[in-house]
C-alpha cells in the first residue's frame, strides 16, 4: 500500500489523462448538444488554467492531501481513529464523508457572494464539455485545498481513502461535464448513484434557479437528501443556454479575462437565495 501511495502523483496523472482522453473521444462521437463555441476558442484557456492551478497548488501546498493523511496515520488524530473504526470501514466512510464535504463546499461557494465571484468563472464557460470540469479559478482551488486538508485532519482519513477519493473526484468531474449523450434508461439508473452529464448540465444553466441545483460532483444522493435536486432543465438539454448572464462576450473565454472575472461586474441574481429574497 505504501508503494501505491508513493506513486500518488503518477496514479492521479494517469487516471486524469486517461479519463480526459476517453470522455473527449466519446463526446465527439456521441454529442448531447451542438457546440455554441468552438474547441479552439475555449480549450486553450480551459486547459491553460489547469496548468496554472497545478503550479499554484504545488507552490503553496508542497504536501497535498494524501501526504498529510499519510503523515497523520497512526497518531490517533481525527474522528475515525478516535472512534476506533476498523480500517476497511474507515476507508469507505472517509470517501463518503469527503464527498459530502465537497458538496457542502460547492453550496457555500454559491451562497456566499464573495465566494461566488471566484466560482462563477467555472460557470461562465459558454459551452459544456470535458474541459469545463477543469475550469476553476486558482484562488478557488487554493481555498478548496485548505477546506479539504481541514476535513482530512478532522476525519483522520486514511491516506488510501484520500487517494481513492481524489482519483474518483477527478474522474467523475470530467465524466459529468462531458457533452455526452447517454441512453435515457442508463442515465436514469446511473444517477441513482452517480452524477451524470445530464444531471450536472442543469447546474450550468443560465437560469439562476437551475444554476443553484444539482451541486454534487460524484455521489448523486446529496442533492436528493438536501432538496437541491432538479431532474431536467426547463428548456430541455438541447435548447438550454449554458453560462451566466453577465459574461456572454466570447472575449471572456480568454485566460486573462477569466482570471480577472472576480474583480468585475458584481452580480446579485446568482448567489443562492439572493433572487428569492429580492
Amino acid at each position: 500500500m505504501n508503494s501505491l501511495l508513493a506513486h500518488e502523483p503518477l496514479i492521479r496523472l494517469a487516471v486524469f489523462a486517461g479519463i480526459l482522453a476517453l470522455m473527449a473521444g466519446l463526446e465527439a462521437w456521441l454529442p448531447r448538444r451542438q457546440r455554441s463555441a468552438g474547441r479552439w476558442l475555449r480549450w486553450p484557456s480551459n486547459l491553460g488554467v489547469v496548468v496554472l492551478d497545478s503550479l499554484v497548488v504545488r507552490l503553496v501546498f508542497p504536501t497535498a492531501a494524501v501526504g498529510l493523511a499519510l503523515a497523520l496515520e497512526g497518531r490517533g488524530v481525527g474522528l475515525l481513529p478516535w472512534l476506533g473504526v476498523p480500517q476497511p470501514l474507515a476507508i469507505l466512510l472517509a470517501v463518503v464523508l469527503l464527498d459530502l464535504a465537497i458538496y457542502l463546499q460547492h453550496v457555500m461557494f454559491h451562497a456566499v457572494p464573495a465566494l461566488w465571484r471566484l466560482h462563477r468563472m467555472h460557470h461562465a464557460d459558454l459551452d459544456f464539455d470535458v474541459t469545463t470540469g477543469l475550469r476553476f479559478h486558482p484562488v478557488e482551488i487554493l481555498l478548496s485545498m485548505v477546506i479539504k486538508l481541514m476535513v482530512v485532519v478532522a476525519l483522520g482519513a486514511p491516506a488510501v481513502a484520500v487517494l481513492v477519493f481524489e482519483v474518483l473526484l477527478n474522474a467523475t468531474a470530467i465524466f459529468n461535464h462531458a457533452n455526452l449523450r447517454l441512453p435515457e434508461r442508463l442515465d436514469r439508473l446511473l444517477r441513482l448513484v452517480l452524477v451524470t452529464p445530464d444531471m450536472h448540465r442543469v447546474h450550468h444553466s443560465v437560469v439562476p434557479r437551475e444554476t443553484n441545483s444539482n451541486f454534487g460532483f460524484n455521489l448523486a444522493v446529496w442533492d436528493r437528501i438536501f432538496g437541491t435536486y432538479r431532474a431536467q432543465p426547463a428548456a430541455g438539454h438541447e435548447a438550454m443556454t449554458i453560462g451566466i448572464e453577465q459574461f456572454r462576450d466570447p472575449r471572456e473565454l480568454r485566460l486573462d479575462r477569466m482570471l480577472t472575472q472576480p474583480l468585475r461586474e458584481d452580480d446579485r441574481a446568482y448567489p443562492l437565495g439572493r433572487r428569492e429574497r429580492a
